[in-house]
């Protein structure tokens, strides 16, 4: 059953100018030290940062999160092989996700040369 979900999109000039503006201030407060090295070895760096900015605020519709109680740092997006992006969780919410009984997060990121997109529905834990 599906427990929430969430989406948004935002613009990768935006994120570039966080990036410009405050530098490694801004990449070491939203994105994990994973997140930097494989986002900022990509070509296309902005787009990949925007991507996992994107995600990480469907991540936080999807589960019902208030912005102002997480860390960025808690929520990383990482690459499976193939890559597919994979959620891994810390703090508040995680702490979320057991108090929703969510037992699995999937995710969509998508982006262009001007915008990034992300789609996360929060799926319920069920025993087989």
């Amino acid at each position: 059953m599906i427990i929430g979900i969430g989406c948004d999109i935002v613009e990768c000039l935006r994120i570039a100018q966080m990036i410009e503006r405050h530098g490694e201030d801004f990449l070491r407060r939203v994105y994990t030290d994973d997140e930097i090295a494989y986002c900022s070895s990509r070509s296309q760096a902005t787009q990949e940062y925007a991507g996992r900015w994107a995600a990480k605020e469907a991540i936080q519709q999807a589960i019902e999160v208030n912005a102002s109680q997480v860390v960025w740092r808690d929520i990383e997006i990482r690459q499976e092989p193939g890559g597919r992006p994979r959620v891994a969780l810390a703090g508040e919410p995680r702490a979320r996700c057991v108090e929703l009984g969510v037992g699995e997060l999937k995710l969509a990121i998508s982006h262009c040369r001007t915008h990034a997109t992300a789609y996360a529905i929060a799926l319920e834990a069920y025993d087989e």
